[in-house]
């Protein structure tokens, strides 16, 4: 992210600190020296000697220290060592940036995929696949592009959303801003829901091994070492706790446990003494260091995908129009909730200059987006196509496959316990992040600080904090809430913006052309016409 205070050129640096004053983020608050003051006064005295688009009074190298020992100034006197810029740009390998937009956009709409492949056909679910990450592709390359096509203008420290203030004023800095919010707390929500989820299974995993307790679950599913259970179809939909104990165990204990520990009741409310202080916390640095375990569950949910594909074989039947009892038809009307569910799954563009920028190579910008985009796609289509076509169908219909596939497990299966328990701690250590960018951009806006005190951070985390809680009680369907937020968001970030951006560019320039014209159109009303179909179906 760019820093206020150097808004000059793309390439000034800031100016040298003596290492006994440089502080992290978690130390105390150190003043630099007067050498270091003096130095900062003396480059801002070379760039205000002409205008900003005049190199010509640049401040020169020699006032400048070495690149591998440029910090950066704040106001309040503290001193960062910048590791990732040089010249306003990156380190990374086009290798290196590739895998954190993979990494950056794998997240909880894989647990969803399946199921979203199932609401709209086998064949269409592939096709939709394809089409939508081609579309979300281009529309992000268009905001990559979107600050080089403003003339005059330093634009190398801007995001999208400054773009947005640029073109459409107050409104498109405050809508940005909404749509950025309903993306991050719809994340947020869908955490909490699973991260309900994924406690509820695993301590009741923890507690049948501990109490050797042989349950049963009182749902339809196969037979054999790797069963597979259909949630959705059980009798009259009886409480989502219930089960038979066949083996010897403390029944009073054990009917006890069930009450305790329920999955809508009880569970998401626990997770509140846990989360909560952390949300409360000024900086999340810490939670950062984990990042890595996003990238061990999802490798880990491709091993168990195949693990199971393996196990369970392959089981598909043909039927283009026409649905039977054991498998739905490779066209169906409810596609378009996929497609909210894909929104979101391809969804980077309110970060994705970011993460471009710490880029070593900006020529291999384009490249490195479109080969990121084609990986992510085709993990999805892995993980959505395996689990749709092994799922065993007889006896079970493709119809159980759940919004969170993992669900179609029951708890007592060694490989899901595995899968839950990583989810479970990445998602802990990932929301207190989610909540910090969450804060960060609501109350800076409002009150110009990210922390203007414990009691508005408070009020913010237990808002956030009840909406989860509220829908892991009363809603508790990720892929309904992901492809409501994903539609939603995107269609701020993805269709519209994107598209009149560079609509409005071309015609200043002269350069807009009947056609370019009526292809961004078109794109704008796919966008609303896929967040209206998510209330219509």
């Amino acid at each position: 992210k760019g820093f206020p205070f150097f808004p000059f050129f793309p390439s000034f640096r800031p100016f040298h600190v003596e290492p006994t004053n440089i502080v992290s983020e978690n130390d105390d608050m150190q003043r630099v020296t007067d050498e270091a003051s003096a130095m900062n006064k003396r480059i801002h005295y070379y760039s205000r000697l002409t205008s900003p688009a005049d190199r010509a009074l640049i401040a020169p190298d020699h006032v400048l220290p070495a690149p591998d020992e440029i910090y950066v100034y704040s106001p309040l006197g503290t001193a960062f060592k910048v590791d990732s810029c040089t010249d306003g740009y990156g380190k990374n390998s086009s290798l290196v940036t590739i895998f954190m937009i993979w990494n950056t956009m794998m997240g909880t709409s894989i647990l969803s995929i399946p199921w979203g492949i199932k609401q709209a056909g086998f064949t269409s679910g592939i096709i939709l696949i394809l089409l939508m990450g081609v579309l979300t592709l281009y529309c992000c390359y268009r905001v990559v592009k979107s600050r080089q096509m403003i003339p005059l203008t330093d634009t190398s420290n801007w995001e999208f959303p400054d773009v947005c203030k640029y073109y459409f004023g107050s409104f498109g800095q405050w809508s940005s801003l909404l749509f950025s919010m309903v993306s991050l707390v719809g994340a947020m929500v869908v955490y909490w829901v699973l991260m309900s989820n994924f406690l509820f299974n695993t301590g009741k995993f923890i507690y049948n091994f501990v109490h050797d307790i042989n349950v049963t679950d009182i749902v339809p599913g196969t037979n054999g070492s790797n069963k597979v259970i259909c949630p959705s179809a059980a009798s009259d939909h009886p409480p989502q706790n219930r089960s038979v104990m066949f083996s010897s165990g403390n029944r009073t204990g054990f009917e006890l446990f069930e009450e305790l520990w329920d999955k809508s009741k009880t569970v998401p409310f626990y997770l509140i003494a846990v989360l909560l202080p952390l949300l409360n916390l000024k900086s999340p640095s810490f939670f950062a260091k984990f990042n890595v375990l996003g990238t061990i569950s999802v490798v880990y949910l491709v091993f168990l995908v195949t693990v199971k594909a393996a196990h369970l074989g392959i089981h598909l039947e043909f039927n283009w129009f026409t649905e039977n009892e054991f498998f739905v038809p490779e066209f169906r009307i409810l596609f378009p909730q996929l497609t909210g569910v894909l929104t979101l799954a391809f969804f980077i563009h309110n970060c994705v200059i970011t993460l471009l920028q710490n880029n070593r190579n900006q020529e291999n910008n384009v490249r490195d987006l479109s080969i990121a985009y084609f990986l992510v796609g085709l993990t999805y289509l892995y993980v959505g196509v395996i689990i749709f076509a092994s799922f065993p169908s007889p006896p079970l219909s493709k119809e159980c496959i759940e919004q969170n596939f993992l669900d179609n497990f029951p708890s007592d299966d060694i490989m899901s316990f595995v899968a839950r328990i990583f989810l479970l701690f990445q998602m802990m250590t990932v929301y207190p992040l989610l909540g910090y960018l969450a804060r960060v951009q609501l109350l800076r806006q409002f009150f110009g600080n990210a922390y203007p005190s414990l009691f508005h951070v408070l009020i913010l985390n237990l808002a956030i904090v009840g909406a989860g809680v509220a829908m892991a009680r009363f809603y508790p369907n990720i892929g309904g809430i992901i492809r409501y937020s994903g539609a939603t968001c995107g269609l701020a970030f993805v269709f519209v913006y994107p598209s009149l951006i560079y609509m409005i560019c071309l015609h200043r320039a002269g350069q807009l052309t009947w056609p370019t014209l009526i292809i961004h159109i078109f794109i704008i009303l796919l966008g609303l016409a896929n967040l209206i179909a998510q209330f219509l179906l």
